[in-house]
């Protein structure tokens, strides 16, 4: 069976690598926060969110739906879905108990060990049965149809009872029957084993008269057999070896149907905690009255973003309230360029650009009241660092290697989301460096965002390009005050940077002036 929960068509492949800028992007975009939030402790559920949210990137709007709507299902059926998850839980933990790391190189322990665990899993299959018959009609999707389709088709009553049956035949009890062929030196080979005949009900009363018989006179063997003594180890030995060679392929099947098994309720587990994690996330959010909604996803290759309401949902959960959130319309527009005040919030806005891109394209729900975009893909940062520690090269030189990685690994169409960026030199050259890089990543494809305090940067862009290009500046009030929203306008010598001067060493001034003593007035008068 296959659970196909996060992909329509195959299972999702845990075991692959993170892509080779998971650390960045995470750092970038403060995600160690969301995942916390979703994994709520669980290092498991950790793990699961992670590869899923930085290595599920993908440009595919139809995979986008498809998990969109398994979603919905969970967050209508969040009980039945955690029920559920209870069930893979529970698979995991009896697919950790493997008699095999014990005497693994004996056949028979081999086939021992695989029929008892897979009686064991025969009772968690059947639960796992009964669940898809109760509750199946609860749910809409194509993904969950399809899985509990799959359950009840592959788990029924025939596959019970015939399992049951090959399970207890190959604990031999009367014995293995098997047979070979005598090859050079009269050494035996191709062995195969066989069904045990039916036993015969009659069997009792044949034995019975035989023991009673034998407490008379003395029977003869039976025809073409031997009896080995019981001290003969040598022959018992051999005995094995034979019983062995004839159970061997039987043991390998069964061991590697056990394995199936194993690996199916791992997926399950897997796939089923990615979405305990976003029920877990709904639920952190619900508490602290913050929005989200299923963002729209456009084809790959547009040039279309807009949203309302969208807010940084690292720094939400951090502070457990709402924050405030901002409305663009970038539809068509290639390249967002933000300016503004310091303090303002360019950043933080950014984050919260990368953040909802990468929910949107892994499925989930974004933090903002509305959101569509063209899928893109790959997502990459490229955000201002501190100076180098070891002082193996300078910042401007650490800048050009992480921009050369990025050109190194970028497809078609990618979105780039710069803070900062080139801003290790002097204005001028920070502007000429960059209005060069990022003009020709957009003319190759690319979607930008870049945020900048260099002015010449941006008004560079703004005289070439004002009616192509979205220029954002952060709002700030006549008195100084930061509103933490974005408005569409061009860039501003300034960045207020007074602003920021009054607010920390006025405030300082004022205290000091204040804990100083006034000093006493002295007059003189002429003699």
């Amino acid at each position: 069976m296959n659970t196909r929960l996060l992909f329509r068509d195959r299972g999702f492949d845990f075991k692959a690598k993170p892509p080779w800028h998971a650390e960045e992007l995470a750092a970038d975009l403060d995600l160690e926060t969301l995942f916390a939030a979703m994994s709520r402790g669980d290092e498991q559920i950790h793990a699961v969110v992670r590869q899923v949210i930085l290595a599920g990137v993908a440009a595919d709007r139809e995979t986008v739906l498809y998990r969109q709507k398994i979603l919905e299902d969970c967050l209508r059926q969040p009980g039945l879905v955690r029920e559920l998850f209870d069930l893979a839980t529970e698979g995991m933990g009896q697919a950790k108990k493997r008699y095999r790391r014990y005497l693994s190189s004996s056949t028979r322990f081999t086939l021992w060990s695989a029929i008892e665990e897979l009686s064991e899993f025969l009772a968690l299959l059947k639960k796992l049965r009964q669940f898809a018959e109760m509750h199946a009609k609860r749910f809409s999707s194509e993904g969950w149809l399809t899985f509990f389709r799959s359950v009840k088709d592959e788990l029924n009553d025939v596959f019970f009872a015939a399992a049951r049956d090959h399970l207890g035949q190959l604990k031999f009890p009367n014995g293995v029957l098997l047979s070979a062929r005598l090859g050079m030196g009269s050494k035996g080979y191709d062995y195969i084993l066989h069904k045990a005949p039916p036993r015969n009900r009659l069997l009792w009363i044949h034995r019975l008269l035989t023991w009673f018989v034998s407490r008379f006179k003395e029977l003869p063997p039976p025809p073409c057999s031997f009896t080995i003594h019981p001290r003969d180890e040598a022959g018992h030995t051999a005995l094995d070896e034979l019983e062995s060679r004839a159970i061997r392929h039987a043991a390998k099947a069964l061991a590697r149907t056990r394995d199936n098994v194993c690996n199916f309720y791992a997926a399950l587990h897997d796939e089923l905690a990615f979405f305990i994690g976003c029920l877990n996330l709904h639920e952190r959010l619900t508490a602290v009255n913050c929005p989200w909604c299923f963002g729209v996803p456009l084809a790959a290759g547009g040039r279309k973003l807009s949203f309302e309401g969208l807010y940084d949902l690292s720094l939400a959960l951090r502070l457990g309230r709402p924050i405030v959130g901002n409305d663009v319309n970038a539809e068509g527009k290639t390249l967002v360029v933000v300016t503004g005040a310091n303090q303002g919030g360019k950043s933080t806005f950014l984050r919260s650009v990368g953040q909802a891109q990468l929910l949107l394209q892994c499925g989930m729900p974004v933090p903002a009241g509305s959101f569509s975009s063209s899928l893109h893909d790959g997502i990459y940062t490229h955000f201002r660092r501190e100076e180098d520690a070891t002082l193996t090269s300078g910042k401007l030189d650490e800048e050009f290697l992480r921009m050369s990685r990025i050109i190194d690994h970028i497809s078609r169409n990618p979105l780039i989301l710069f803070n900062e960026s080139f801003a290790a030199t002097n204005e001028r050259e920070g502007a000429e460096i960059g209005s060069q890089i990022i003009s020709a990543l957009v003319d190759c494809g690319a979607r930008a965002v870049c945020v900048t305090h260099m002015y010449e940067l941006a008004r560079w862009f703004h005289d070439r390009h004002a009616d192509q290009f979205l220029f954002l500046r952060a709002e700030r009030k006549e008195d100084g005050a930061r509103t933490f929203r974005l408005i569409e306008g061009g860039p501003l010598r300034t960045s207020y940077g007074e602003d920021l001067y009054r607010s920390v060493f006025g405030a300082q001034e004022r205290e000091q002036s204040e804990s100083t003593p006034a000093r006493p007035e002295i007059t003189a008068s002429r003699a």
